[in-house]
């Protein structure tokens, strides 16, 4: 069953990421958007989809759009996929991409010239 479950979340990602660029709200399109995950509950009724954005976003806006945009999408999301239910929609912004560039950042200031290395090895 897990793996009928991931096809699912996989599917639904695909469709919606798909969907988005269709959304005319611009407050959808601030800037540009990754659907980075979905996750269906086992009864098909709900789905958080997971964004991260490129850019300067307003959140809240963001947000905001997408919740006026659900009922589209959950509509295409019928049409396109052939699920027992189709789930309602929930977003949540997904820092997870920013985390890591602010983390490799921070390795890369990090970086030991040979010359630092061998003074401190005396």
């Amino acid at each position: 069953m897990a793996f009928h479950s991931e096809r699912i979340n996989h599917d639904i990602q695909r469709t919606v990421s798909s969907l988005l660029r269709g959304v005319k709200d611009p407050r959808v399109n601030q800037g540009m958007l990754s659907v980075t995950g979905a996750e269906t509950t086992g009864d098909l009724k709900f789905c958080k989809i997971y964004l991260s954005s490129l850019g300067s976003v307003d959140e809240r806006e963001l947000l905001r759009g997408l919740k006026s945009a659900s009922g589209f999408l959950r509509r295409e999301l019928a049409r396109a996929l052939s699920l027992r239910n189709t789930p309602e929609l929930t977003f949540v912004i997904d820092h997870s991409i920013e985390h890591g560039a602010h983390i490799n950042s921070l390795i890369a200031d990090l970086y030991i010239t040979p010359e630092t290395e061998e003074a401190n090895d005396d």
